[in-house]
């Protein structure tokens, strides 16, 4: 059609005039939302929009880091739309954390570390984690691997994600910093990038278990190409240009 446009000139355009009912607005709410409640965050999307477009938030009452972290989340995008293209890199992982950290109320424990790597070794569900020695130097190997391929599919973003996620690098906020990691990566490699919403909490949280100690992929490739599927619908709603699952970012 003569009438699409690219994505992120139309993210930043967007985001300059405060169009509050075109993509950036769409895809700011459902990402912070979704991300944030397959964290156990108890902000409904009512009052996720209501804090995105007033900096209020009514309704029931909700802790306040669920707060905090969503409006934190906020900014997490914005970073991530400002800079898909840099390549990926340990202080570029933890300034996303650090992003979505600052300011919490549990970043004040002695145990949590804002912006840099985990000081105690944990768990995700039954699955051990990289302990606390070994994190740098797994992160750097990962790190290295991922930016020698001359051609990223999503195939090798999601296995990225996988690895990082049983990593589990941070104190808390892994899996909302892997997901926007994914978001970033399907962008700089002209990959129709999506959100793993929260409905397919389950089936997404079995598929990373699966990948990770059983080294059976299929299910977390079938969740993120189906979540790639609804943006292709959101794109074409949008009049976002892109050929399938391939598109040119700007």
């Amino acid at each position: 059609m003569n009438n699409e446009r690219y994505l992120i000139p139309v993210l930043l355009d967007q985001r300059l005039h405060k169009i509050n009912s075109g993509i950036y607005y769409y895809l700011q709410i459902e990402f912070a939302y979704n991300s944030n409640h397959i964290e156990g965050s108890r902000l409904s999307k009512d009052q996720t929009r209501t804090l995105f477009e007033t900096k209020t938030v009514g309704g029931d009452p909700v802790p306040v880091d669920d707060v905090t972290e969503t409006a934190n989340h906020f900014r997490c995008f914005d970073h991530v739309i400002d800079t898909y293209k840099e390549p990926m890199t340990e202080e570029y992982i933890k300034n996303i954390h650090r992003i979505l950290k600052t300011n919490t109320f549990s970043s004040q424990s002695d145990e949590a570390v804002v912006g840099d790597y985990k000081r105690f070794d944990n768990m995700v569900g039954d699955i051990m984690t990289t302990s606390v020695e070994n994190v740098q130097m797994e992160m750097a190997e990962l790190l290295d691997n991922y930016e020698k391929h001359n051609h990223v599919d999503l195939d090798e973003i999601v296995s990225f994600h996988a690895s990082f996620e049983k990593i589990h690098p941070f104190y808390d906020g892994n899996g909302r910093v892997g997901r926007l990691i994914m978001f970033k990566e399907c962008m700089r490699n002209g990959i129709v990038p999506f959100i793993i919403n929260d409905k397919e909490r389950v089936f997404y949280s079995k598929g990373l278990s699966e990948w990770q100690t059983l080294d059976k992929k299929d299910r977390l490739i079938g969740v993120c190409s189906l979540m790639q599927d609804d943006m292709i619908a959101v794109f074409d709603h949008f009049k976002i240009r892109h050929d399938g699952d391939r598109f040119d970012p700007e």
